[in-house]
């Protein structure tokens, strides 16, 4: 069985409990305007150009079996992803490092094999394995496969989604997960599709089931400028998680650690004259959840 991954994070404190290592899924059903892994959402192995390094030599254009590869008047570097057949032959042999390939195949025995490697750092510190995205539940039966095996190395295993899956992938995918980090981008159905191309529905339905679990959940909101960072949004995302029961909640500030990676996609970017958020601009906001009962972290 393979998993399509595009990064392997180690030494991480952010998701979940202690020290972990982090297997980041490739393809997402979600298309976020503010995501900060764009190349996550596809997913089929993309090209990333990096225009700061490219002495336009045109070594990928000639390469290219597909002769698919080209350059505008402008320099500008193109190609049409679904002609790509990921040969690699480009980034591969680029002089100048301009090009690199996201995306790649992996055995679950091989992923367990390099998360295993750090299992005395889980031990002492209460860490493991967190499965992140893109989004896990596109790749469901890699995931569980993964979950299990991390279980069975007696391994703490936490599953970041955003529930966005028929209810029977869902509870297949989540059976070996101690925790769910959850995120929640908008409690507005109409608003969650606008700005995320779908709509909620699932997603709570899915919430809702695995509270019925008893599954250690964490919710996750990220707080996006003119989409979800005024007090009033605080205050309605309140009423609906406090109606499902729930108490843990971190908050994520919008950031810009992703605004290259459009750049080396060639894909236009809507937030990129945003000002990126600090945990001191959401003092208020917190303040909201927290006078409602909810344990908060930034």
């Amino acid at each position: 069985m393979l998993a399509n991954i595009f990064n392997i994070q180690k030494f991480s404190i952010h998701d979940g409990p202690g020290i972990r290592t982090v297997v980041f899924f490739k393809g997402c059903p979600l298309t976020c305007l503010w995501c900060s892994n764009p190349e996550s959402q596809q997913q089929y192995r993309q090209l990333l150009w990096d225009k700061d390094k490219c002495y336009h030599c045109r070594t990928c254009e000639m390469l290219c079996p597909q002769k698919n590869i080209h350059f505008d008047e402008n320099l500008s570097f193109s190609y049409k992803s679904k002609l790509c057949q990921t040969c690699t032959a480009c980034a591969d042999n680029c002089p100048h490092g301009a090009l690199s390939t996201v995306g790649q195949f992996k055995s679950i025995d091989s992923i367990m094999a390099e998360v295993l490697q750090d299992k005395p750092f889980y031990e002492e510190s209460g860490g493991g394995l967190t499965l992140s995205g893109g989004e896990v539940l596109m790749q469901p039966e890699a995931a569980a496969a993964l979950l299990k095996s991390a279980k069975e190395n007696n391994l703490h295993t936490a599953l970041e989604t955003t529930g966005y899956a028929s209810k029977t992938v869902f509870k297949q995918t989540i059976i070996n997960a101690d925790l769910l980090l959850f995120d929640i981008k908008h409690y507005d159905r109409q608003k969650h599709k606008k700005y995320t191309g779908v709509y909620n529905d699932i997603i709570l339905l899915n919430l809702a089931y695995a509270i019925t679990l008893q599954k250690e959940i964490i919710i996750r909101i990220p707080v996006i400028p003119s989409v979800n960072n005024k007090i009033a949004d605080a205050v309605k995302f309140s009423h609906l998680l406090a109606s499902l029961n729930i108490k843990d909640i971190n908050l994520l500030p919008f950031h810009q650690f992703g605004q290259k990676k459009y750049e080396q996609l060639n894909r236009p970017y809507s937030f990129k004259n945003t000002k990126e958020l600090y945990s001191e601009n959401l003092t208020q906001y917190a303040k909201v959840f927290q006078q409602n009962g909810f344990n908060v972290t930034l």
